[in-house]
């Protein structure tokens, strides 16, 4: 599968207390949202479809630029590095991981190319990874600043049986680590994917608020014209959805990576697996993390960008 044809998209404000955590809480302070529902979707990847216009780098506006020049076109993801840019227009970077559950999906259309459908058919452990710039008016430029800047499990992308309470993703857990200096430290809390402490929006619930907000969503604030961007991309019908960062734990909340770091992000089944063996693994041979077919391990080294 050729990762570079899909569109990307994350959810923003889909677990309770991560934003306020990232301190991305007052980027939505004027977007009306439903109670417990997430704030809104921001694209972090848009291939170019050709001869489409693409939109300026604010957002969806009237103005366009040449095929290939908006920083969307750049594809993000690694299974295995991150680069660490040092500073973003003479701004410390401030990387911090974002452990997250991504979708692999199938979108569909109807003939005025509004989605109709999303079939969540895989799922991997993803990584957000964000800088924190004050200056970002949108989310996607604090979600794509380059190549090797995101992190996707792609070599361990886990079959989803069905996206609803019968399927496996009702006993997933998502962990996040940083190894620095050979210790391995718990950076985002330990978190289910499904129930009252997991993801606030779940299952047909999640499909049918994406399906509205590809179709309706607007460029105000921080988000943008999802519609305007899937037209871009040639109406694509695959796509890779990050479905929301769990939260921090302290360290995870105050600790930013630097290079030499291992960022890293474990999808698991409960039944299965448990932290104890999960973090021994880590330390010692990650193969067994990686063979299981219950567990998805993205692992990433930090590096200075070239």
């Amino acid at each position: 599968m050729d990762l570079q044809t899909l569109i990307g998209f994350g959810v923003a404000g889909n677990f309770t207390g991560h934003l306020e955590q990232a301190g991305e809480a007052s980027d939505f302070v004027n977007i009306q949202a439903a109670a417990g529902a997430p704030k809104g979707v921001f694209p972090f990847y848009v291939p170019q479809a050709q001869d489409n216009p693409t939109p300026q780098a604010e957002g969806c506006g009237a103005q366009r630029q040449s095929p290939g020049s908006h920083f969307l076109h750049t594809f993000p993801l690694s299974p295995d590095t991150i680069e660490h840019p040092g500073d973003i227009q003479g701004q410390a970077a401030n990387l911090q991981i974002e452990p997250e559950l991504a979708l692999l999906c199938e979108l569909s259309y109807d003939d005025a190319q509004q989605v109709t459908a999303i079939r969540p058919t895989h799922c991997a452990a993803y990584n957000d990874c964000s800088t924190r710039r004050p200056d970002a008016t949108k989310i996607s430029q604090k979600k794509n600043w380059g190549p090797n800047t995101k992190g996707l499990a792609s070599d361990q992308w886990l079959l989803l049986d069905s996206f609803d309470e019968a399927g496996i993703l009702q006993h997933f857990r998502v962990a996040c680590y940083l190894l620095r200096d050979g210790e391995l430290h718990t950076y985002g809390e330990d978190s289910p994917v499904a129930g009252p402490d997991g993801y606030g929006y779940m299952y047909q619930q999640l499909l049918d608020w994406l399906i509205e907000r590809f179709n309706t969503q607007q460029d105000e604030g921080p988000l943008e014209d999802l519609a305007q961007w899937l037209a871009v991309a040639g109406h694509p019908h695959r796509a890779v959805i990050s479905i929301g960062a769990t939260r921090y734990t302290e360290l995870g909340e105050t600790t930013f990576l630097q290079p030499g770091d291992d960022s890293i992000v474990v999808a698991y089944d409960q039944r299965l697996h448990n932290t104890a063996g999960i973090e021994a693994a880590l330390m010692k041979n990650d193969l067994p993390l990686r063979e299981a077919a219950t567990c998805s391990l993205l692992r990433q080294r930090v590096i200075a960008r070239p």
